[in-house]
């Protein structure tokens, strides 16, 4: 037994008894699976969570979320947990709740039991950043870490701790979410990426995370060894929605008899909100009773020119039932999600489906392409689910005109938002460590 350092210095004894942690892994993805160790204790880690993205940076989207519900639940078990990330602009939030120290090539934070270091950044294309802390940081303090989670792919932080990792013989996992496998923009560069960092970093981890069995059928196809794939879903904040109903309605002038259609998230081409714009078009065309309806964007905009030809469409199609309000958080959130009488999210490819998930946790139906890994947990209970096609969504949107199908669905969605908090995951995820370090302490 050894003695750990706890985030970024601090003496804490970390006993490594991993004998009467489960070294069985419920990798079942369903919300009805069956106990997969939510009672079961574990011994406490030393856990390193490493992303490129982290809260308060929301607008990045999912990751800046997820990474942090996890790190404090599993701070919250007993584990000691630090998270490695880039400064994306600690300096200029003006929030009295999240208040960070200056250090040297960085920012420190401490939130729940979770202390978080945000390096300095050089650079900034899309993800990538040059984050020079991160070698000094992993001379002097990886060595006291257990395991250690890479969280996305397509950036420089993670592959500079793999590196080290492999070095120092700490075992890792990563958590691809849904950015293994290149797809819909800028195919040459996440080759290349792909040739000189994530091959390098996928061969050297002990597992690899898939949030649904599509994601796990993707890693498999793209020469991952169904072996080292473990499928852990993501989790949920169940949402407190006293007083938040009719909020946004109130504030966008929106009467209570009129339905709303909502696409909530980062507006990027691969969540095809120009197919929704197209499907919704044809199918206030073709409604006979001339339902008052409106189609309303919540979310930042992937670059100022696709804000531009996301208009450009609305304007030729000469719909004025349009509306592009811009990203929503926190209650603004929840109450947005509250007064749809649909969501939709017809994406090319999505790992899981957070924003869908969240939908579901407000009793709003909703609608997903059959390419988002949430589609098999929903289908016919809090959802429907199509295909990537915009016939296929008119018709679902007629389907969805009656209020009784909706109001079935409605009823449904308290079932499914029950099996999606973060309990399970949580639990999957140390039953998941305690067996890499397990499987590592067995091994010849």
């Amino acid at each position: 037994m050894r003695d750990r350092v706890n985030a970024f210095g601090a003496g804490n004894s970390v006993h490594r008894n991993l004998s009467s942690a489960s070294a069985l892994y419920d990798a079942t993805p369903r919300v009805d699976a069956p106990d997969s160790g939510e009672n079961t204790r574990f011994a406490p880690l030393c856990v390193l969570k490493v992303t490129q993205s982290y809260y308060p940076f929301v607008e990045r989207g999912g990751p800046a979320v997820k990474v942090r519900a996890l790190a404090r639940g599993l701070a919250q078990r007993g584990h000691s947990v630090s998270v490695l990330t880039s400064d994306l602009g600690v300096k200029r939030i003006s929030n009295a709740a999240f208040a960070a120290a200056r250090m040297p090539k960085g920012w420190r934070h401490q939130e729940d039991g979770v202390e978080t270091r945000y390096f300095d950044s050089w650079g900034g294309y899309r993800s990538l950043t040059w984050n020079p802390g991160a070698f000094e940081f992993c001379r002097e303090r990886l060595a006291s870490f257990d395991i250690v989670h890479i969280y996305g792919t397509y950036d420089l932080l993670g592959p500079i701790v793999a590196a080290a990792c492999r070095r120092k013989g700490i075992p890792y996992v990563v958590e691809p979410m849904g950015m293994f496998r290149p797809i819909v923009r800028s195919l040459a560069l996440k080759r290349a990426y792909r040739l000189l960092f994530g091959e390098s970093v996928a061969r050297g981890a002990a597992r690899l995370v898939a949030t649904s069995a599509q994601e796990q059928r993707e890693l498999i196809e793209e020469g991952i060894p169904p072996q080292k794939i473990s499928v852990r879903r993501n989790g949920i904040e169940l949402p407190q929605l006293s007083g938040k109903t009719g909020e946004f309605r109130r504030k966008y002038g929106l009467s209570p008899h009129t339905l709303v259609v909502l696409f909530l998230g980062r507006i990027v081409d691969k969540k095809s909100p120009e197919l929704l714009i197209d499907a919704f078009a044809q199918w206030r065309g073709e409604s006979r009773d001339g339902q008052d309806a409106v189609l309303v964007f919540a979310g930042p905009f992937e670059s100022p020119s696709y804000n531009r030809k996301l208009q450009a469409r609305v304007a030729q199609l000469c719909l004025n039932s349009v509306l592009f309000i811009g990203p929503l958080y926190d209650d603004q959130k929840w109450s947005a999600l509250a007064d749809a009488d649909i969501f939709v999210l017809p994406s090319q490819n999505e790992n899981f489906g957070n924003a869908a998930a969240e939908a579901v946790a407000c009793g709003t139906p909703v609608v997903v392409t059959d390419r988002c890994g949430i589609a098999t947990l929903i289908e016919g209970r809090a959802g429907l689910v199509i295909t990537h096609e915009c016939e296929a969504l008119v018709r679902t949107l007629h389907q969805l005109s009656d209020s009784g199908l909706r109001a079935s669905l409605k009823a449904g969605c308290a079932e499914v938002a029950h099996g999606l908090s973060w309990d399970q995951p949580l639990a999957q995820t140390e039953a998941l460590y305690s067996d890499v370090l397990k499987s590592r302490s067995a091994a010849p």
